[in-house]
């Protein structure tokens, strides 16, 4: 008897790259992470630390879409770090395999612990990351490895965006997406690290409530934070995404800091 399928196969930036995901539990990447990737505009040799990385989708954009980056994807959970290992062994990938790491570490550590995991001090030139954003209790789930994706815990913008401040070069950039709930914790956890920054509210169409933020930040910036244009998803009336959105989905297009 054949087993059921527990993994798929997805194909992102049509086809540029390809990604291992579990099929009906845990974190499945989609737009958020392409939309985290297109943040990353740099045509230097720059090294990307992608912050709890999951199967790697964000990070693999990266990638694909930066001839000249290294990226390197930090997961917590062993699961999930060895899906993102299977998903740079593709052949598909074999263009950017050779550009991408996986480390299992916890992002929440601290000094020398931080370190020791591979967290290492003053060495990226980017940080990216999709942290678990939703309240504990908003979307309960059976699923283990799901609700560790999803759900946010005490102190997370704090945690996440300290290490961010630690193992980035003065004058590299953070880049995050997250619910517009949390966007006085981000600025907050910011503080003094991070200035500059700037936030783009995400609208899944014309006239309704936003649903996402995008954030960035400088290391060491004094620049006061700006609020950009809305992200306008879909078309009205329609799930066809809008040009500027499917550029970012299918890696044409970065978006570009002011």
């Amino acid at each position: 008897m054949t087993g059921e399928t527990t993994d798929t196969i997805d194909a992102f930036h049509r086809g540029a790259f390809h990604v291992v995901q579990p099929k009906g539990r845990g974190h499945r990447s989609g737009m958020d992470a392409m939309l985290l990737a297109a943040l990353v505009a740099d045509d230097r040799p720059v090294r990307v630390a992608d912050l709890g990385a999951g199967a790697g989708a964000a990070g693999l954009a990266v990638a694909s879409r930066l001839a000249d980056a290294q990226v390197v994807l930090f997961e917590r959970s062993v699961e999930m770090a060895d899906y993102a290992r299977r998903s740079i062994l593709l052949p598909d990938n074999a263009h950017v395999a050779g550009r991408v790491s996986v480390v299992e570490a916890d992002v929440t550590l601290t000094a020398r612990a931080r370190n020791d995991a591979g967290l290492s001090d003053e060495s990226f030139h980017h940080v990216i990351m999709n942290p678990p954003f939703n309240d504990a209790g908003d979307r309960r789930t059976p699923d283990a490895l799901k609700a560790e994706a999803h759900a946010m815990t005490d102190g997370l913008f704090e945690s996440w965006i300290r290490t961010a401040g630690a193992i980035m070069i003065p004058g590299g950039q953070l880049s995050l997406i997250a619910r517009p709930q949390s966007i006085a914790e981000i600025v907050a956890a910011c503080g003094r690290r991070f200035g500059g920054i700037e936030i783009t509210a995400i609208h899944p169409r014309p006239g309704e409530n936003a649903v996402r933020i995008l954030v960035t930040g400088i290391k060491g910036s004094r620049a006061r934070l700006s609020l950009r244009a809305a992200l306008i998803m879909h078309e009205e009336g329609s799930h066809k995404f809008s040009p500027l959105v499917d550029d970012f989905n299918n890696g044409r297009a970065a978006y570009m800091r002011l």
